[in-house]
């Protein structure tokens, strides 16, 4: 054992996700394999909070999009494109005067519908296009400190968009540090009241550093930060919460082909990553147990695994 080479984490990672996940994914993995392995690209989450109206013109001048408003131009078109259909199917149904009375009132549904209610429009994250790797500048402060915006992995921002917070709605988030999903939470404009939790006492204190430079302290007062084992949530406040967001720690997938730093794949840590599935139903069961009756709870992680996420949430 003294003298047997080493083996990388990261190889051992990667040796066992082409095991597990070419038989999952199939034809896909060979893409998705190139994916993980590439350099990661950030989006730029714009803090609404921050006195910075010339950044959008300044990353579309780059070449930067905001990802989440060009995915409600897409919706919108797709609901006036069946809209078109249902009215000309009225025209050919209806007799003379075209389209019935019932027809008319499902083609005004379908237009005056919200394009979707999952996407906050106050949310804006900046991408730049496939293909396209120009690195965001270091976010600047504004004339109060606050920073004009939060480098993130954009698919980070899908869950927060999906959980589809609510005017004054009360919202735990579960496993919070960093901070970047409390960060956008925090951007709908929407939270109550906001719990963001985390285990680890030294991540909490990233999540206060992101609190007190993106965000304002009349805003800051509507969050309280606690280092709870988010297992026993519902022993401090059971049943409260209107949205509840689940992101477990996970294999991180990117991380764990990519970084030996803090490796899951690590050999002393073998046990740790065989009993994740179970920590991850825990903290499930924690997060469902949180949510008042009627409430929302949202899963997520940052892997692939089926063990950790279909079977946990099956």
């Amino acid at each position: 054992a003294a003298t047997a080479p080493r083996i990388p984490s990261t190889r051992l990672a990667l040796h066992h996700f082409d095991t597990s996940y070419s038989l999952h994914l199939g034809a896909l993995w060979p893409s998705v394999r190139a994916g993980l392995l590439c350099e990661q690209k950030y989006g730029a989450l714009l803090n609404n909070f921050a006195a910075a109206d010339h950044v959008p013109e300044e990353l579309e001048l780059l070449n930067a999009t905001d990802f989440i408003s060009e995915a409600l131009q897409k919706v919108q078109q797709c609901q006036q494109g069946a809209a078109v259909r249902e009215a000309a199917t009225g025209c050919q149904e209806g007799s003379g005067e075209g389209r019935t009375g019932m027809q008319a009132e499902m083609v005004t549904q379908a237009e005056m519908s919200p394009p979707c209610t999952s996407i906050s429009s106050k949310i804006k994250c900046y991408t730049f296009p496939r293909g396209d790797i120009t690195r965001f500048r270091p976010a600047r402060p504004d004339g109060l400190g606050l920073l004009d915006y939060y480098l993130m992995d954009a698919a980070s921002l899908l869950p927060v968009l999906a959980l589809d917070v609510q005017p004054d709605d009360f919202v735990l988030d579960l496993c919070a540090a960093p901070g970047g999903k409390t960060l956008a939470l925090l951007q709908t404009g929407f939270c109550g009241h906001l719990a963001a939790n985390d285990i680890s006492v030294s991540r909490t204190k990233r999540l206060y550093q992101i609190l007190q430079s993106y965000v304002p302290k009349e805003v800051r007062d509507i969050v309280s930060v606690t280092s709870y084992d988010g297992r026993d949530w519902d022993q401090v406040k059971g049943g409260t919460f209107h949205k509840v967001l689940v992101d477990v720690p996970c294999t991180t997938d990117r991380h764990s082909a990519m970084e030996e730093d803090n490796n899951i794949f690590h050999r002393r840590r073998t046990k740790e990553r065989q009993m994740l599935p179970m920590l991850q139903l825990q903290l499930l069961m924690a997060g469902i147990l949180a949510a008042r009756p009627g409430g929302a709870v949202l899963y997520s992680t940052c892997s692939l695994s089926p063990l950790q996420n279909e079977c946990v949430v099956e």
